[in-house]
């Protein structure tokens, strides 16, 4: 028997990209419904705001973001793109992604955040992005600076597993401090200290909503339970691997 560690406080059910606050590049059309905790729609979807640490060079490596930005793409993500493009094709490739995406102490993303934010916004499935999907990207990751700049109280750019667990509280997660601990240890930066930083945050953030959702299609009568098979079992935990 495999019990459901939130109980009857996590999110709802269909809504955006896994993991992604409301309005990003693949929200859906339905919305959450109450079922599976307290929010209405998907979690992680605080209001727009600053970027962590405050506003970003709006043209980044001496390019010029004035004029020639595309209807509805974001003028900064129109500046970032501009720069990472090395080869001017107008697709940025994983690696290309990896140079615009840092954490508030500017290092940049780990590989598994870019290659899953690159998977989450690649709608052709070519493995790379164009400007439209990177600047739906870019709004979707300001999103989440707004949300992880909430807990990270001393502007160090990392949370701890207090502040983590808060963040996850207040996404409507019940988790137990001995399994924040874990979402630390396996995620967080090896240093002395266990902290996670956003790229982290993001990558536990929509590894628990995978996960999520795949427990809920198991448990039917929404009991915070579930009888499942052997295989059963490794069919929903490959699936979730990111």
């Amino acid at each position: 028997m495999a019990s459901f560690p939130y109980g009857s406080n996590y999110p709802g059910s269909s809504g955006p990209a896994p993991g992604a606050p409301p309005g990003s590049y693949f929200s859906r059309q339905h919305q959450a419904g109450g079922q599976y905790g307290p929010h209405s729609g998907q979690y992680g979807g605080p209001p727009p705001g600053s970027p962590y640490g405050g506003p970003q060079p709006s043209a980044p490596y001496g390019t010029s973001a004035a004029g020639g930005v595309p209807a509805g793409v974001d003028p900064e993500a129109f500046s970032w793109f501009q720069s990472v493009d090395a080869d001017q094709s107008g697709y940025i490739s994983l690696k290309e992604l990896k140079q615009a995406l840092v954490n508030g102490n500017w290092s940049t993303f780990n590989d598994d955040t870019c290659h899953l934010l690159l998977n989450m916004f690649d709608k052709n499935k070519l493995g790379k992005i164009d400007l439209y999907g990177f600047s739906a990207l870019w709004g979707f990751l300001q999103q989440w600076r707004n949300m992880f700049q909430q807990f990270d109280r001393d502007r160090s750019g990392t949370i701890n597993p207090q502040e983590l667990q808060q963040a996850l509280s207040q996404m409507g997660y019940n988790l137990s401090p001995q399994f924040v601990q874990f979402l630390t240890t396996r995620y967080a930066q090896k240093t002395a200290q266990s902290t996670i930083q956003l790229d982290n945050f993001i990558q536990i953030c929509t590894q628990l909503q995978i996960t999520t959702d795949a427990f809920k299609e198991k448990d039917t009568n929404h009991s915070g339970n579930v009888r499942i098979s052997y295989d059963d079992f490794l069919i929903l935990a490959i699936s979730c691997m990111l």
